[in-house]
């Protein structure tokens, strides 16, 4: 009987079970818990405790826990799982152009909904085929593997959507990323062609290039 009392000792409770998982992974979702059959009831506890702080709707956190400044791009890949990082937000986590979006601009399926996400705000665009599955680079943002169009890809996409963030923007992109040699020509083309803006793009990649 001794024995099978120090072993109860020695198991985990539930919010101990919660807190490891929280330790393991920055940013944790409340279906985390759930799909390890752990009742989500735990997570409101441990924050009223102060033992994990909620930082977004259904994502937690220690509260020590070190967060990088792109911590709203991991939020949302959680809670947008078929999205895809693009545009103003893509250009800030490849260091190109000068941009710093108040808002978490993201790429979707045509006929998704809209996502119903107020913090951090989103800007959605709508994509489709290879437009949205090519040129995906996974980016690690605070131990989550978070997906972000490529620099090449991303310039691209600063022409296509032009007239949503400025000819100008598109421009410095381009301008950066040719001279940090982030980018080639040839990646650049093959892009600008899936965006259908290879015509619009020629003559300024020919001026950088010559």
């Amino acid at each position: 009987m001794q024995h099978s009392r120090a072993s109860l000792a020695t198991y985990p409770t539930q919010e101990e079970q919660v807190l490891s998982l929280a330790s393991s992974s920055p940013l944790l979702r409340a279906k985390d818990v759930a799909v390890r059959s752990l009742p989500t009831v735990i997570l409101s506890r441990l924050v009223r405790d102060g033992r994990l702080q909620r930082v977004a709707r259904g994502v937690y956190a220690l509260p020590d826990q070190p967060l990088s400044e792109n911590r709203s791009l991991a939020e949302v890949s959680l809670r947008v799982p078929r999205g895809v990082i693009c545009l103003l937000s893509a250009l800030r986590v490849h260091g190109l152009g000068t941009q710093a979006p108040h808002q978490v601009w993201i790429a979707i399926p045509q006929n998704s909904p809209t996502p119903r996400v107020r913090t951090p705000p989103l800007r959605a665009v709508r994509m489709s085929g290879a437009a949205l599955t090519e040129g995906i680079e996974p980016v690690r943002i605070d131990g989550l593997e978070v997906p972000v169009f490529n620099a090449a890809k991303t310039i691209a996409d600063c022409f296509k959507y032009r007239n949503k963030i400025g000819i100008d923007v598109a421009l410095e992109a381009l301008r950066e990323g040719w001279t940090q040699r982030r980018v080639t020509m040839d990646e650049l083309f093959h892009y600008a062609c899936i965006d259908r803006v290879s015509n619009v793009m020629r003559p300024y990649m020919e001026s950088i290039a010559a």
